[in-house]
């Protein structure tokens, strides 16, 4: 039995400490909010982020940031702008024998740094580890069988997690490739972003398809200029993770760009839904495709709408509208 700390009380954390205990962990939750931890210690029930999900009465939930001391492995469970900010926190108490485990999925503004690099900076020692895939927490925390993948440097402390959080209902894959895992976790939210958006302004099945396909494109392209592995796009946190974003109404960056789609304003369809990560990763995909120079053009499109107050129509016309070419390309070879 591991001693497992997850640090953030959001729904995927609760649905990885739900694994956890069914897997035969100890686990403390920390919140920062007081409040949070009070109504979660009553309830034993998220009811806003997962309601219906009823929390093990062995899971903890505490305020107190220094429960990481005595912890195995360290989880990440808060959202991608916030990273740094509870990682700075709680790295005192951090010692190197320990497992931190990320499970944010962002690049963050103005470093165009991916998480785990986030957390490398705070945290100098500890093995790091991905986790990432199609893997929406309403339906992890119901015990719907789920597979995603463990990626990381340090190979013995990607199966010491795979072997932690692995279960009856739950699969995790072991990948090396870093580069490519977090960013197919994380720009696929772009993608989900425009396919909600396509969907606020009525259009089929068709479109969505074309997006999905050219948004691996783009997000491959970069990935490999940044050293990545082509093949990874096209597994759990590639593919699969963009296949789940896109198409479940469970994905809030779909659900706030259908409503950006139907005349909302990003902000305040931002405001409606909560925590969007493509809304913040776009602005740093966008910054990093410039400075690697790869074209990422529905990336661009989302921009405009974003942060230009571009006209929600225009972008489908200008992709469609780009001069004609092969589908392979030369930067995928």
């Amino acid at each position: 039995m591991s001693k497992i700390v997850i640090l953030g009380t959001g729904a995927f954390g609760l649905s990885i400490a739900i694994m956890a205990v069914e897997s035969g962990h100890s686990v403390t939750m920390w919140s920062a909010f007081e409040s949070e931890i009070e109504s979660l210690k009553r309830d034993r029930e998220h009811k806003d982020k997962l309601p219906g999900v009823k929390i093990p009465e062995s899971i903890e939930f505490t305020a107190d940031i220094s429960c990481v001391s005595d912890a195995e492995m360290v989880v990440i469970g808060v959202p991608s702008i916030f990273v740094r900010k509870v990682v700075r926190q709680a790295a005192p108490y951090i010692k190197p024998e320990m497992i931190i485990v990320d499970t944010s999925k962002g690049l963050e503004d103005g470093t165009y740094l991916r998480m785990s690099e986030v957390i490398r900076e705070e945290v100098k020692d500890s093995p790091i580890v991905a986790l990432s895939g199609p893997s929406h927490a309403e339906e992890v925390s119901r015990k719907i069988p789920t597979a995603i993948s463990a990626a990381s440097e340090d190979e013995k402390a990607a199966v010491a997690v795979q072997e932690a959080f692995s279960n009856d209902v739950l699969r995790i894959y072991l990948n090396d490739d870093v580069i490519g895992c977090e960013l197919g976790g994380s720009l696929k939210n772009i993608i989900a972003l425009c396919a909600g958006i396509c969907d606020g302004l009525g259009y089929g099945d068709n479109t969505i398809a074309a997006l999905m396909t050219r948004g691996i494109t783009e997000i491959a392209r970069l990935g490999v200029a940044m050293g990545a592995r082509l093949d990874t796009f096209f597994g759990l946190t590639g593919v699969g993770d963009l296949i789940v974003t896109c198409t479940s109404l469970h994905s809030r960056n779909r659900r706030a760009g259908t409503l950006i789609g139907q005349g909302v304003s990003p902000d305040e369809a931002v405001k409606q839904v909560g925590t969007v990560e493509g809304y913040y990763c776009c602005k740093a995909a966008y910054g990093l495709a410039q400075k690697m120079n790869v074209e990422m053009p529905i990336t661009a499109q989302l921009f405009k709408i974003l942060f230009e107050g571009g006209d929600v129509k225009e972008p489908i016309k200008a992709l469609m509208n780009r001069p004609t070419r092969y589908e392979r390309e030369m930067p995928l070879k």
